[in-house]
């Protein structure tokens, strides 16, 4: 755990977490850290405690007696988010000391009980204040379905400094520098991509309340945005806000200059074709990626498809319906609400058709809205007319795709 000073009177502690799944699901190769924040004045309250998941309560206590805070001296527990990974702390927080307060939203509250089974609660709304003194004023602010009910806000007007927990949080561990001014050029293009992964694997759900929440953020002075996890924005805090505004896009179908090949295959025959695609797009210097399924993690093939402005799904007739390990990839895309993409579906079959049925199904029970480019299917391996069919389509991908780029 590190210790850092974001202003007078506020400090970060964040960890770095690995080897685990996030929220049980996601696969996180590059980790990500939890980040709590203590602001004083002549109380003391902490933000998001980050306790829980590496089992040691003892760290985040000596950790702030290090900046000058004994535990036993919090006045107040700021609670912007129930999930554990913000929340964890509580029940062992209330073993030294009983007499804190915790502030969160109406909605929190009922799982601060549920949860951890406390009643010392001060439920606050739109605007309501605390003043610790010495200049320390906090202000909360809903934010509703971001990506659970109970989210908010806290924002501290001294030093306009936005406290805004899972909101514009990235995945991604973070080494010694934690600040956006002090980040190389690889470290940038590093959280972008795990800010992706973030927004598409946690968050893209809720892209409608995430609009609402980055127009409430736009209502406040901002200075430094702190998010619950990665980096904390100083120098620029506007550009967060942009991603995030990008970001829910992508979710509706715009992406990157860039194709994804979503692809399965039993025997090669698929294959064949989805070598000969890679070909056509090197020869149109059109940059794309490539997941086999289900060699790749739902958490980066979410990721993938979601920032790409063009889809290519290669993927055969099994059992009279489509690839298994694609057709349960284009679920959980559908789960996520990635709406709109712009899409094109080849592949083969043996003894009987029937995976472009199941893709319609899968489109329209998820209500995605896809907009398909007419598919190819081929019997057994493909012929070199089956290719050239093959090769307008995804052509015609290419040309149509231009549109729904946004960088």
């Amino acid at each position: 755990m590190k210790k850092l000073k974001i202003a007078d009177g506020i400090h970060m502690l964040t960890m770095n977490v690995e080897d685990i799944l996030f929220e049980g699901i996601w696969e996180i190769a590059n980790g990500v850290t939890l980040n709590s924040y203590i602001v004083q004045g002549e109380k003391t309250a902490i933000i998001d405690g980050v306790i829980g998941w590496d089992g040691i309560p003892e760290t985040l206590y000596k950790n702030l007696e290090e900046i000058g805070v004994d535990p036993k001296n919090i006045d107040y527990l700021i609670v912007n988010h129930m999930e554990p990974d913000h929340s964890g702390w509580i029940s062992n927080f209330s073993k030294i000391k009983d007499d804190f307060t915790i502030i969160c939203t109406d909605k929190a509250a009922k799982m601060v009980y549920s949860f951890y089974g406390g009643d010392n609660v001060r439920i606050v709304k739109e605007g309501d204040t605390l003043d610790l003194g010495k200049g320390k004023v906090l202000s909360f602010h809903p934010a509703p379905n971001v990506h659970w009910p109970d989210t908010m806000y806290t924002y501290e007007r001294d030093t306009k400094t936005l406290f805004s927990c899972d909101m514009f949080g990235a995945f991604g561990r973070m080494g010694d520098r934690c600040f956006d001014d002090e980040l190389t050029a690889e470290e940038i293009d590093f959280f972008e991509f795990e800010g992706i992964r973030y927004y598409s694997n946690v968050m893209t759900t809720f892209t409608p309340s995430l609009r609402k929440a980055i127009e409430k953020a736009k209502e406040l002075e901002i200075n430094t945005i702190a998010p619950g996890h990665g980096p904390v924005y100083r120098k620029n805090p506007q550009k967060i806000m942009d991603d995030y505004s990008r970001y829910s896009l992508y979710a509706e179908g715009l992406g990157k200059n860039e194709v994804t090949i979503l692809w399965g295959s039993m025997y090669g025959m698929t294959a064949k074709a989805v070598d000969y695609v890679e070909k056509v797009l090197q020869r149109e210097g059109v940059k794309y990626n490539k997941l086999q399924m289900p060699h790749v993690s739902d958490s980066e093939m979410i990721a993938t498809v979601f920032k790409s402005a063009g889809i290519i799904i290669a993927a055969p007739t099994y059992e009279y319906k489509l690839f298994p390990p694609v057709a349960a990839a284009l679920n959980e895309l559908g789960r996520k609400r990635i709406s709109g993409k712009l899409a094109f579906r080849f592949g083969s079959y043996g003894w009987s058709g029937g995976a472009e049925k199941e893709l319609k199904e899968i489109i329209e029970r998820n209500k995605m809205k896809w907009d398909f480019i007419e598919s190819v299917e081929f019997e057994g391996a493909p012929k070199e007319e089956d290719l050239k069919k093959v090769e307008a389509g995804v052509l015609e991908l290419i040309e149509k795709m231009r549109e729904k780029v946004v960088e």
